[in-house]
């Protein structure tokens, strides 16, 4: 990790952990993986014994309470081999996230201790109905003395299958919009609670992606995270920390394309000499590692904008935008690069390809993400 980027001792040690893990059990098995249809419980296990269901679960709960800036060079560490690996305990840590800045104390003991003891989790906000419109929420959330039932059905949601726990935002009164949302904490063997089957999708094949169905789940009233009324603003909070967490991940893909490229320039001969040579690919090679350096450059600078606690809600969509569109942009790189090859799936650059499309869309899609930065830009600049 090259430029401004600098790494205190716990830092190297943790991505030097990162980086030795993920070339020794990863990256040998990576297609065998992705015909699998997902990691094999024993390295999912190594995650766990690892800590990462608790990377930035504060210490006192029983976490690693790692900054973000950390936590993204994880991210993207691992991303430089499989992106999916330690994306899937990123998505574990949102729900804790919500939890540790709108919780009670016992939420936030109970919460950390499912996870501190090998838990995972999900956050379960799209619906069929309500993607980029969270507002658009229908699944409901009834009080009945001292419990709430819950009944609606939730889509693409990352780690539904091996989830022990859920965040689910859900309407306390369809009538009041995104002021009738809340968020609740709702256990996986809860009855009424079920899990779909895998969906089958064109990438990030190793991101386990499933519908969850709520049919009269009934949970107590301690489940409540915050108020009736702030379900929209946790997830919208959620959505901001994580968003340069997701474009971390990105950068190491953007990373991999380029070393994937590099590599190929240097060993393929066309017209008697290293097609490195040519000016067409030197150019293409130049372009994707600006493009990989400025989007590394936005992820970090909202990392430390989150870390310091400032608010950061346009350099966070900035970073997760152009981080996305950049590895999109790689990868389709890589594959021109690599011609025939690059199609193929038996080598890497063709996975890049299809998962980097993904990341223009989760999280927020890239056009939410340019409304987002375009109205704070009216804010910070109104007339």
């Amino acid at each position: 990790m090259r430029g401004l980027i600098h790494m205190d001792s716990q830092q190297q040690e943790l991505v030097t952990m990162v980086r030795s893990f993920m070339n020794k059990e990863i990256k040998p098995h990576v297609h065998e993986f992705e015909e699998a249809g997902g990691y094999p419980d024993r390295l999912v296990q190594m995650g766990k014994d690892m800590g990462l269901t608790v990377m930035q679960v504060p210490e006192r709960y029983g976490g690693l309470g790692l900054s973000t800036t950390t936590t993204a060079m994880l991210l993207e560490e691992g991303a430089k081999v499989e992106s999916t690996y330690i994306s899937m305990f990123n998505i574990t840590n949102m729900g804790a996230k919500i939890v540790m800045f709108a919780g009670t104390e016992a939420q936030k003991e109970y919460y950390a201790g499912i996870l501190a003891e090998g838990g995972m989790s999900s956050f379960c906000l799209t619906e069929p109905g309500a993607g980029s419109d969270a507002a658009s929420v229908r699944t409901t959330a009834i009080r009945k003395g001292d419990k709430y039932i819950i009944n609606g059905n939730k889509m693409f949601i990352t780690n539904a299958s091996i989830a022990d726990v859920f965040l689910v935002v859900a309407s306390t009164d369809l009538s009041k919009g995104y002021k009738g949302l809340a968020t609740f904490i709702v256990e996986r063997d809860r009855p009424g609670v079920t899990v779909g089957k895998k969906e089958d999708k064109l990438g990030m094949r190793l991101s386990i992606t499933a519908e969850v169905a709520f049919q009269d789940v009934e949970i107590p009233v301690e489940n409540l995270v915050g108020t009736e009324e702030t379900g929209f603003a946790n997830a919208m909070k959620v959505l901001e920390l994580s968003r340069p967490l997701v474009a971390a991940s990105s950068v190491g893909a953007s990373q991999q394309a380029i070393d994937l490229a590099v590599k190929y320039a240097q060993e393929r001969v066309q017209f008697g000499q290293p097609i490195w040579k040519f000016e067409a690919i030197q150019m293409m090679l130049a372009d994707m590692q600006m493009r990989t350096s400025a989007a590394r450059a936005l992820v970090y600078n909202a990392c430390a904008l989150i870390d310091a606690g400032q608010p950061c809600s346009k350099e966070a969509a900035m970073a997760k935008c152009y981080a996305a569109d950049a590895y999109q942009k790689n990868a389709t790189d890589a594959v021109q690069i690599m011609g025939g090859y690059g199609v193929m799936k038996e080598y890497m650059a063709e996975k890049l390809y299809r998962d980097s499309k993904i990341t223009q869309i989760v999280e927020g899609t890239n056009q939410i993400q340019r409304l987002v930065i375009a109205k704070q830009m009216i804010r910070e600049n109104r007339i």
